[in-house]
């Protein structure tokens, strides 16, 4: 698969907790530079990153939409807590909200409580793309496909594997099972996508995000070699 190809899937990431300017900077600029689908950000750095690519954006190459995290990493923040975390974003110039779904509630079967904060949430995101976040590697198979189902009724734009905090990663059984029962929206797998072997893996199993800080890392090695 073309390197390009590849990268225009790519959501940059960064979320350290000690994340710094100069990091997130960097990440900005490899994200124009190298035409990625995004950069994902703590949302503290939102305002400042989005002000920084409008200024830089020209001159590195290509446009660069802020994707940032709500209810990162845990899930559990209220519903409304997570809804004032979006607008926020949105005002701060988001152009993507990653959320991470309410596990506990996912654990105790209440699963119309999901989609209502899903939806409640989508429509705190005033038009942006929301993708959510269903920690894969803290279910059960069963869970995993009624979260599926939960996603493919609400507005969400995307199902995304995991947040990379939880001891887990995306893996391609859990892509590709998602990919055969979340219908109508996309997937993004993020976490543990170590090179361009596993980008390419993951595409191929359907995904249509990575959410990955090493693959502008490899293609930087690869033109540097």
């Amino acid at each position: 698969m073309d390197v390009k190809e590849i990268l225009r899937r790519v959501d940059h990431t960064l979320l350290a907790q000690g994340a710094t300017w100069d990091e997130i900077r960097q990440i900005c600029d490899d994200g124009m530079k190298y035409g990625c689908a995004s950069v994902c950000i703590p949302q503290s750095y939102v305002r400042r990153a989005s002000a920084y690519i409008a200024e830089h954006w020209r001159e590195q190459g290509s446009w660069l939409p802020v994707c940032t995290v709500i209810g990162f990493p845990n899930g559990y923040s209220p519903t409304e807590i997570k809804c004032v975390e979006a607008e926020n974003a949105v005002l701060d110039g988001a152009g993507e909200i990653d959320m991470v779904v309410n596990l506990g509630w996912v654990k105790d079967g209440l699963y119309e409580q999901v989609e209502d904060e899903i939806n409640a949430v989508k429509d705190a995101c005033d038009g942006r793309l929301l993708k959510v976040i269903i920690e894969t590697c803290l279910l059960t198979e069963e869970e995993k496909i009624k979260l599926c189902a939960v996603v493919s009724r609400s507005d969400a734009d995307y199902i995304k594997t995991s947040t990379g905090f939880a001891g887990g990663g995306a893996t391609r059984e859990d892509v590709k099972l998602m990919v055969e029962h979340c219908k109508g929206k996309r997937v993004k797998a993020s976490g543990g996508i170590a090179d361009l072997k596993d980008a390419e893996d993951f595409i191929a199993l359907g995904a249509e995000r990575l959410g990955t800080s090493r693959i502008v890392k490899a293609v930087k090695a690869l033109k540097n070699g």
